[in-house]
């Protein structure tokens, strides 16, 4: 697979940019006019795709081309089927359920889906406030989201998102300790809190393991089998 770094005369991009493993693009390069309002999943009540249990809406299309992505079968911005009205509905629907904490925007790569996902997230807050929080993964840093010249969609989007994951997938980096990311030079950022500061500040709730959980409760295993013995 070859890759582009499309702003190579830039600096300042956030952790490990420029970077082989994906596309780098040049601020306001990508925006929502590749899209084609179309998702390619919609999964209810999960716990993996951010804090709590969660409605999760995966986006088509993605031109980071991270090498190992997981998604990649949804880098098209064809794939999947159109969003529509019904499944807005849905998604107010399970959203009203008190068990359910908020939302989370996958894909696919969100902040290039802002004709689906802005009116969306406007349509969350102006029902529910700030009860339901929205997530949201994207390729790119922070760093790169706040250069002179991004679309202006973008920064609408992130103004209504709680809580952003930054940063491409970078298989060198990969860690499987690492809590809702792949890669180590992925974060998990306050949305509020970093425009507040004018730099990326870290969720609060941050919490990587330090160890592999199969590997841990092995060993307590094996330590109380000695014991009994």
């Amino acid at each position: 697979m070859t890759t582009h770094d499309f702003a190579a005369s830039e600096a300042n991009r956030g952790p490990f940019i420029p970077t082989a493993l994906a596309n780098n693009p040049r601020a306001g390069q990508w925006t929502n006019r590749m899209s084609h309002n179309m998702v390619a999943d919609y999964k209810r009540f999960l716990m993996t795709d951010g804090e709590g249990i969660r409605v999760s809406l995966y986006v088509s299309g993605c031109p980071f081309h991270c090498e190992g992505c997981y998604n990649s079968s949804i880098w098209d911005f064809q794939a999947g089927h159109e969003y529509n009205d019904r499944l807005e509905a849905q998604i107010m629907e399970d959203l009203a359920q008190p068990f359910v904490q908020g939302i989370t925007f996958l894909g696919g790569e969100p902040l290039l889906n802002t004709g689906v996902l802005l009116p969306l997230a406007r349509k969350i807050r102006e029902r529910f406030g700030h009860a339901k929080d929205i997530w949201c993964w994207t390729g790119y840093t922070w760093e790169e989201l706040m250069r002179e010249g991004e679309s202006q969609d973008k920064l609408d989007l992130l103004h209504e998102i709680d809580i952003l994951v930054d940063g491409r997938y970078l298989k060198d980096q990969h860690d499987s300790l690492l809590q809702f990311r792949g890669s180590r030079n992925q974060r998990i950022l306050d949305v509020p809190a970093s425009f507040a500061a004018g730099a990326p500040r870290i969720w609060a709730k941050l919490h990587d393991q330090e160890r592999f959980i199969p590997e841990i409760y092995g060993k307590e295993r094996s330590a109380g089998e000695g014991d009994a013995s």
